[in-house]
């Protein structure tokens, strides 16, 4: 049976994770409130801002603004966006 988490995100019950994405409460907190979902769309939305912004994530001040924007992203506030990405569009995958 699938484990399900009520999302703190898309604020519905949805598929959770299998464990806790990385140690501490934090990771915890994210493994109880936040579905699979939710947290595939922000490593992609993760990946965007680290090589949009060619951010170090081995930089203390780079972690600090990813684990900002991650809590903002899982919580339907506003985010940075990476300003030269273009999403592809469907006219082009067909």
């Amino acid at each position: 049976m699938t484990r399900t988490v009520f999302c703190r995100k898309y604020q519905e019950r949805l598929e959770g994770l299998d464990r806790p994405p990385f140690p501490g409460t934090k990771g915890q907190d994210i493994y109880d409130n936040v579905s699979r979902k939710a947290w595939q769309e922000w490593l992609q939305h993760q990946t965007l801002l680290i090589n949009e912004k060619h951010l170090n994530v081995m930089d203390p001040k780079a972690r600090a603004f990813l684990d900002e924007q991650r809590d903002r992203f899982l919580n339907n506030e506003n985010v940075e966006q990476a300003e030269g990405y273009t999403p592809p569009s469907e006219e082009n995958d067909q």
